[in-house]
């Protein structure tokens, strides 16, 4: 095993942990070198078991016993130890959940191979903010959601802070990034599935009467709580729907809707 103690946040060796709170920066940084942050010793551990393979390991010297195992199957990966303060500099954050990893990005799944056996997709249109990513994926995992489409500006389900909220689900759930928006959905319907949004729209079919058509295959796509899904989107599903309300309250975070309409509209056995 390969054991680097580390004494200056210079060090060029760990430069995949430098400044991980700059998100504008990571979010450059680790789509181009391929590469993305597994933070937590669980979240590492359901990455190296979805056959993700590491570059580095990164951690305090009192996480290695807890570890032994995974240094031990890796052990041409360095890894590399400091002092909480020491780590702390380099990453701009507490390290106080184990260990992280610097993991290389798997390859992407052609889309109509994602597809093939799929009957529930959910389809997420420029949803930025990276908890509310994390979150959907959980439930997706959760909830029997076969494959996830991310539309070109989406945020990134890798991004260290979905990773961490999805407690490694994403690692569970393929999925792919779309290249053309909404255009890409011509291909879903393509393979036989009937494209709905989530939308409040004067023709929305509650979601428990959407549930009651019981599709064969179905996609489901959420869209950004902000400025609500565009209309170019609209003109290209083939349906809306939404969660009745009461109360006065009009919607759901995206996340909290996601979950509710995974449920509901799961295949029947």
């Amino acid at each position: 095993m390969t054991f680097h103690y580390l004494e200056s946040a210079d060090d060029p060796r760990v430069s995949d942990y430098t400044t991980l709170t700059d998100v504008h920066l990571r979010k450059l940084r680790e789509p181009r070198e391929g590469m993305y942050i597994a933070e937590s010793s669980r979240v590492l551990r359901r990455a190296l078991a979805a056959g993700h393979q590491p570059r580095s390991f990164f951690l305090a010297e009192k996480w290695l016993e807890d570890l032994t195992d995974v240094f031990q199957e890796y052990p041409d990966v360095p890894v590399f130890i400091g002092k909480a303060s020491l780590l702390e500099e380099i990453t701009g954050f507490h390290l106080h959940r184990g260990a992280m990893a610097a993991m290389h990005r798997p390859a992407p799944v052609p889309l109509e191979e994602l597809l093939a056996t799929a009957e529930r997709v959910a389809v997420l249109e420029d949803i930025v903010d990276h908890t509310n990513v994390g979150a959907i994926f959980r439930s997706a995992a959760a909830l029997g959601v076969d494959a996830v489409l991310v539309s070109p500006r989406c945020g990134d389900p890798l991004y260290r802070r979905s990773v961490r909220v999805s407690m490694g689900t994403v690692f569970q759930v393929p999925w792919a990034r779309l290249e053309s928006w909404p255009q890409d959905l011509g291909r879903l319907k393509e393979q036989g599935f009937t494209v709905a949004a989530m939308e409040l729209t004067d023709d929305a079919l509650d979601l428990d009467e959407l549930a009651a058509r019981q599709l064969p295959k179905l996609a489901l796509v959420l869209g950004t709580e902000g400025s609500g899904m565009s209309a170019e989107t609209l003109a290209a599903v083939d349906l809306a729907v939404k969660i009745p309300m009461r109360a006065g309250v009009d919607s759901l975070n995206v996340a909290a809707a996601s979950a509710v309409a995974f449920w509901e509209l799961r295949p029947q056995d």
